[in-house]
């Protein structure tokens, strides 16, 4: 398989794609048994050379973030702008309300939150004390948020719609109050390390979960089953390559973001992680060939 160019490689899963189809019509018809035999022993020496050259283990996952990943979300990036658009409109029309309704502020975050902010105290403090556990528990949070947002495509993507606007809101509403009281450079040198990584992965699975929304509702030129089969895989697939960015974002908001290191430092490593991110992300790549089971 190495030994093939990009064309043959690419000739080779149509040719197996149609040997497969071909088995499964001849299947249904009794008198070709013997035809069918022969194709099936084809396909099954096919198949073992193909698939046992396949990359395994932490190669195949280490070529799937160099390569792979940045290309498919490349491919994505129309869903990752739309997401974006959502999470930032969020966080427009939360910065508004609370800039002209003070008493909304006060409503959505809870007066207990609120009443640490006016007494100019950061809740993350706590965090330092108990950095391990709240390093794990965080990362289960940021992924039970992403896989809320990307899971929420099967709803016709408004659930996953409604996440991104929320967190987005959010985002505004907390942004806005610190920058009223003062507290605009703690809350910003505290997000900056960790939501570098962090609020990217949220847009990303938001992107993951309209691509599956998008085939839930226009299955085009598919079968509606067929349709989402093939925007599950693709969706997943953008959902399992933020995993190892939570893990990072997790760490440093466990372990960094609320220490007392410099608020410059803060905002160069947040600065450094995203420049890096989109890097990654949108380098130029060579794109594998996968041939479809």
């Amino acid at each position: 398989m190495r030994r093939l160019s990009r064309a043959e490689l690419r000739e080779t899963a149509l040719l197996y794609r149609q040997a497969a189809s071909d088995l499964s019509t001849l299947r249904q018809d009794p008198t070709a048994r013997a035809y069918a035999e022969l194709v099936n022993q084809l396909l099954a020496r096919a198949h073992h050379i193909i698939y046992s050259s396949r990359r395994k283990g932490f190669l195949r996952i280490f070529y799937f973030l160099r390569d792979d990943y940045p290309a498919l979300a490349q491919r994505q990036l129309r869903y990752i702008l739309v997401s974006l658009m959502i999470l930032l409109a969020g966080a427009a029309l939360g910065s508004v309300l609370t800039l002209a309704r003070p008493q909304f502020m006060r409503h959505f975050l809870g007066p207990q939150m609120v009443d640490t902010i006016e007494h100019h105290k950061m809740w993350t403090e706590s965090v330092v004390a108990v950095a391990p556990m709240a390093s794990g528990a965080i990362m289960t949070n940021n992924l039970a948020v992403c896989f809320q947002s990307f899971a929420g495509g099967i709803t016709f993507g408004l659930l996953t719609i409604w996440s991104m606007f929320f967190n987005g809101l959010l985002l505004g509403v907390v942004g806005v109050a610190c920058q009223q009281h003062g507290m605009a450079r703690d809350l910003w040198s505290f997000v900056a390390p960790h939501g570098s990584l962090e609020l990217p992965s949220i847009v990303l699975s938001g992107a993951a979960g309209l691509r599956l929304g998008r085939g839930v509702v226009f299955p085009g030129i598919y079968r509606w089953r067929d349709s989402i089969t093939l925007a599950g895989a693709e969706a997943t697939r953008m959902v399992a390559g933020i995993i190892p960015l939570l893990v990072i974002a997790g760490t440093l908001e466990g372990f960094f973001s609320p220490s007392a290191a410099p608020v410059w430092l803060k905002f160069t490593v947040g600065g450094c992680l995203f420049t890096l991110l989109l890097v990654w992300l949108f380098r130029p790549v060579r794109v594998s060939v996968e041939i479809a089971r």
